[in-house]
This record gives C-alpha cells, sequence and structure tokens, in this order.
C-alpha cells in the first residue's frame, strides 16, 4: 500500500472532501473556492505538460503549447519518471492501455 510523505489527518480529510465532488459542476464551484485562479491555472498546465510528455512531444514544442516553463516541464518529468505514479494512474484511468506506460 503506497504511503504519501504528505499524509496526515488534515490532507486525508481534504481529499476526502474533494472524493465526495460528485460531477465537473461541483468540482469547478469547490476548486475556485480553495485555489486562486493562478494556482488552478498552474495546476492545470502541469497536467497538459504531463499529457504532453507521455506523447513524446519535445520541451520546446510543449513551451510554446502551454506557456510552461522548462523549469516546470523538467519538474513534471521528473514526477512521471520518479514520482508516486499518480499522473500514470490517472492516465491509465481516463484512457486506458495507451496511457498505461
Amino acid at each position: 500500500m503506497y504511503q504519501s510523505k504528505l499524509q496526515n489527518k488534515s490532507t486525508d480529510e481534504f481529499f476526502r472532501a474533494v472524493q465526495s465532488l460528485k460531477n465537473l459542476e461541483e468540482f469547478y464551484r469547490f476548486f475556485e473556492d480553495v485555489c486562486t485562479v493562478s494556482e488552478l491555472k498552474a495546476i492545470v498546465q502541469r497536467y497538459d505538460v504531463a499529457l504532453m510528455l507521455r506523447e513524446g512531444v519535445t520541451y520546446n514544442v510543449i513551451a510554446e503549447k502551454t506557456g510552461a516553463s522548462t523549469a516546470t516541464i523538467s519538474r513534471v518529468n521528473r514526477a512521471l519518471q520518479y514520482g508516486a505514479d499518480g499522473y500514470k494512474l490517472v492516465f491509465s484511468k481516463l484512457f486506458g492501455d495507451r496511457y498505461d506506460k
């Protein structure tokens, strides 16, 4: 079983709150309250970068299409290579074998 270094009672409760959301409208409403516009855009940008990296897109093209810095792209790439496999888990659930690398 996976054990996060970030796990604690408050984080568990936050994730249970997220888990309780049922549809996109609820997600938008919650995350618009919890995050600043910049924070949410940064999270979405990292997700977009991860998708493109998994598809083999080059750093230059990713930077051009997403506006992400090469530092952000490198950080996401490290998470894909050496992280907790969170991106892989989500991609597998959303896209099946096509993204199950």
